[in-house]
């Protein structure tokens, strides 16, 4: 933060995720404010807060009961769980049934508890599942009877939900007590950090933030890496009561990064943001790498169609980000975000050079452009027709001139 010259102020980051940025900046002193579409860092970043500010030490033993006598082995009923079809069979049936009754038992807990059971809870779904989270999807362990491709797929140990509930519960309850510790279970530290979340896509909300009003944005949005966190997060989302249609709303609502993504008619949308889509138009980079793509799908060499559309929704969605971006920031404020290249058919998309060169005629200098080590690879599909080729993951440091 001192190398950028950020000490004070108000710092947004659009696409908040689960409050990494928002909670560092609190730890320095400073207001921050987020954006976050979907559900399960909604609630990450409000479990947060409530453990940050008004958790009390009579709270925190009272956790430490649960670990050791399991309420909800003596709830009474179970709470039917929410599905999704892409989570239906997800658990075993005594699990589930385990999970039902720890929903009842949470809801006799005091409001400053019950965000903190959820959470353990939300933290444990994977653990307990026949799923694991694989990227694009949920990758399915052959015990669960769904077949999935024609390679078995084992997992390895799935947790009872005793034994998995307990050692998060003992985790939690460890770092709550420990005062001196520097870290917490979030892995950052505790601060009465000021907080602010707005919910929804930062496409709509980006534009109704007030002009030159915060200090300094840091970001890392969805990369244009077909990773559909819709489907990644189904299991905390159905639990969370999103349904087939909230499902598909979440979806279409994201910055389009996975092929499912329809395009967005985004003068529609917002009818200022022409300069930004004039700016996308006239990016050469990006123009070459959307031709080529098209190219490629019009020979049917691309392993997905949806692919050209995905690419051009994300750039000139980003170009409309960075456009209020600049809009919000004060004069000389400057905004960092992380980011990685991408790889389709074999063509490397330079996205931290297209991005910044958008930037330059949006209102930003590029003063920096970090690439972190150990680039990761392109996809298994592409090494196996293309070659492996290392890509670039990036820190761009721009400033509103």
């Amino acid at each position: 933060m001192n190398e950028q010259r950020i000490s004070g102020g108000v710092l947004l980051d659009p696409f908040a995720g689960c409050g990494t940025a928002l909670f560092a900046a609190g730890a320095l002193g400073m207001q921050a404010e987020g954006i976050e579409l979907l559900p399960i860092g909604q609630t990450i970043i409000a479990t947060r807060q409530v453990v940050d500010s008004d958790l009390e030490p009579v709270d925190v033993e009272k956790l430490a009961v649960w670990r050791e006598l399991r309420p909800w082995h003596d709830a009474e009923t179970s709470k039917r769980i929410n599905e999704l079809r892409i989570t239906r069979g997800a658990y075993p049936d005594e699990t589930t049934d385990q999970i039902g009754r720890f929903l009842v038992a949470l809801e006799q807990e005091n409001e400053r508890i019950k965000p903190v059971l959820l959470f353990a809870l939300l933290c444990i779904l994977e653990s307990i599942s026949y799923t694991r989270k694989d990227g694009q999807y949920l990758r399915w362990d052959h015990r669960s009877g769904r077949q999935q491709g024609k390679k078995v797929f084992n997992k390895g140990a799935i947790l009872t939900f005793d034994k998995a509930m307990t050692a998060k519960l003992n985790e939690i309850v460890t770092d709550l007590r420990a005062a001196d510790a520097p870290e917490d279970l979030f892995s950052t530290t505790r601060s009465k950090a000021k907080v602010l979340l707005r919910t929804g896509s930062c496409l709509s909300i980006l534009p109704k933030l007030k002009a030159e009003s915060y200090d300094c944005l840091i970001t890392s949005p969805p990369y244009c890496n077909r990773y559909d966190y819709t489907r990644t997060y189904a299991l905390e989302l159905a639990l969370l009561g999103v349904d087939e249609v909230g499902l598909s709303a979440l979806r279409q609502q994201m910055l389009s990064c996975t092929v499912e993504n329809r395009a967005k008619d985004l003068l529609a949308l917002n009818p200022k943001w022409k300069p930004a889509i004039s700016v996308a138009d006239n990016q050469e980079l990006l123009q070459a790498v959307l031709s080529y793509l098209d190219t490629q799908k019009d020979l049917d060499l691309l392993n997905n169609n949806g692919i050209p559309r995905m690419v051009r929704g994300y750039f000139y969605e980003m170009a409309c980000v960075i456009f209020e971006s600049a809009r919000v920031l004060k004069r000389g404020a400057p905004l960092i975000m992380v980011n990685d290249n991408v790889r389709y058919a074999g063509a490397s998309i330079s996205v931290d050079i297209i991005l910044s060169e958008i930037a330059e005629h949006l209102g930003f200098k590029t003063e920096q452009i970090l690439v972190l080590p150990n680039g990761k690879g392109n996809s298994s599909q592409q090494m196996g027709t293309h070659g492996r080729q290392a890509l670039r993951k990036c820190v761009y440091v721009w400033r509103k001139e």
